[in-house]
Parts: structure tokens; sequence; C-alpha cells
């Protein structure tokens, strides 16, 4: 699809699938009547690409986000994304109660398995859940407490067979919300001969953010 007028290749790239799984996430939210006044929005892998768009594009609507990661070290930098609290990803990793107590109006879920089913137990009465992502695994050990009790939502979000119409309007939100400073500070560019090295770190979860591959 056409680049976005004041969108670069190098911010397009940067944004790449994460940055828009994360629009799509938000989008989802919102439709289904999340708003900043509900309450607070969890973050789960709150440094990792999803994570840290997800993170930027909520503050910039108004919300209180919690972003949830095993790296405390990131702290400050979630909270230059626009985090107000960060907690443990040890909270949402052990097994999880059919319904806990309410934490949060919504939640974006890069993680899946036990953080997923633990976010859902946690979710308000009315709330939804955006899940993207399944670093965790795949399964879903939940029950149907959350959505029969609470009436809490459970979106899937799909970035590959995404119709057109939702691919411009998520295109077109990052143009106009997603603050570009943000964008920078979240991207590192490498060169090609980097590459095998820095993914090493990706596969360890030690990446934060976005890189960008320049290709010469």
């Amino acid at each position: 699809m056409r680049l976005p007028a004041t969108i670069s290749a190098r911010e397009a790239m940067a944004i790449g699938t994460a940055g828009y799984t994360a629009m799509l996430a938000v989008m989802a939210l919102e439709r289904h009547g999340i708003k900043p006044d509900r309450g607070p929005v969890v973050v789960t892998g709150a440094a990792g690409g999803v994570g840290s768009v997800a993170i930027a594009l909520l503050a910039k609507h108004g919300f209180q986000v919690i972003a949830s990661t095993g790296r405390p070290q990131e702290a400050e930098y979630l909270k230059g994304l626009g985090a107000s609290e960060i907690i443990d990803r040890n909270e949402l990793s052990g097994p999880p109660k059919a319904l806990a107590k309410e934490r949060w109006a919504g939640g974006i879920d890069s993680v899946g398995s036990a953080t997923l089913a633990n976010v859902l137990s946690m979710t308000k009465y009315g709330g939804a859940v955006a899940a993207c992502g399944l670093a965790g695994g795949m399964d879903l050990p939940s029950s149907v407490a959350p959505f029969i009790l609470r009436g809490v939502s459970l979106f899937g979000i799909d970035s590959v067979q995404c119709p057109p119409s939702l691919r411009y309007a998520a295109w077109r939100s990052l143009e106009s919300d997603l603050d570009r400073g943000k964008l920078e500070g979240m991207t590192r560019q490498i060169g090609l001969s980097e590459v095998i090295d820095v993914a090493g770190t990706i596969l360890e979860g030690r990446v934060r953010g976005r890189i960008v591959v320049k290709i010469r």
C-alpha cells in the first residue's frame, strides 16, 4: 500500500509489522468503547516492538498505561514512552485464577499462554483485551469466567489477512498519532553485517523497541 505522505521510508520500517499490529490492537479496544475514563490499560511484553509502539499510542490517546516487563532496567525507557506504572511480568506469569481482582479496563497482549489468561482474569467488567502474540506459548489456560461473569471481550489481532480498509485506517492513524520523537527513541539502526549478532539478542529477548537494517 502507498506510504503515508509524512512518514519516511525509514520511519515506516521502524514502525514495521510490530507497530502496525499495535495500532490495530489500539483500534480494536477503542471500537469496543474502551476510553481513558474507563481505567488503565495493561501492555505485556512492554519493551518489545509491539509493546513499545502500543504504549506510545495509548499514552497519546490519553490512557493510563501499565507496562508489564521482565526487564526492570527498562523502566525509564518505558516511562519515557508514556507508561505511568511498571509491573514485573512475574505478576502475570503464574497459574491463573478463574477470576482475580479487577485491575484494568483493557489490555494489549503479545505474550499469550498464562500471561494472557491472567490479564483476562484481572480485566474489569465490560473490558476488552487485544491478543496479538504468542511469545509465551500458544495455549490459553483460562476459563469462561471472565467472559460470562464480567462480560470481558477477547479480540484476536491479525496483521496478515487484515482487509485493506483496516490497513489504511491503521496507517493513517499511525501517521497522525505516533510521536515521531518517541519512534526515533525506540529505534536502533544497524548495518547488514550486524544482523547475525543482533539476531541472537532478539532470540534471547534482550532487544528493546525496533531495529532497522540499513542495506547500502
